[in-house]
């Protein structure tokens, strides 16, 4: 099982700067520091988009995940907040039926159907 290792800002900098500047491939990276390559792509689309100042900086959550989250949670919502959320849901329920499959049930209970064998229009004459 592998460990989760937390990497220095020095260090960070200087793998992707050897990519980037030196043109050392991220494979050569990884197997000079025993780097998952996920690792070295994500710290270079952060120094592209965010810049050196990113990795000195504690941004843990910042920038990735639901920026709804706190208003799905939150018990105070004004009606401009409660039509944005409302907005967002149908928008991502949407996105998933697009894609072939929708969610049923709810919290730990949540399960992925997928709907591309089955029909979903209604059978009425």
């Amino acid at each position: 099982m592998r460990q989760n290792r937390k990497y220095s800002a020095e260090f960070k900098i200087n793998c992707v700067k050897k990519v980037l500047e030196e043109h050392v491939s991220q494979n050569e990276i990884c197997r000079e520091y025993s780097i998952v390559r996920r690792n070295i792509q994500r710290w270079i689309r952060d120094y592209q988009e965010f810049g050196v100042e990113y990795f000195y900086e504690e941004h843990r959550g910042n920038h990735r995940g639901n920026p709804f989250a706190a208003l799905h949670t939150s018990k105070s919502l004004s009606r401009e907040e409660r039509l944005e959320l409302e907005n967002l849901k149908l928008k991502i329920e949407n996105e998933r039926l697009k894609k072939g499959y929708m969610v049923k049930g709810v919290g730990a209970n949540k399960e992925y159907v997928t709907t591309l064998d089955a029909n979903t229009k209604s059978s009425k004459d």
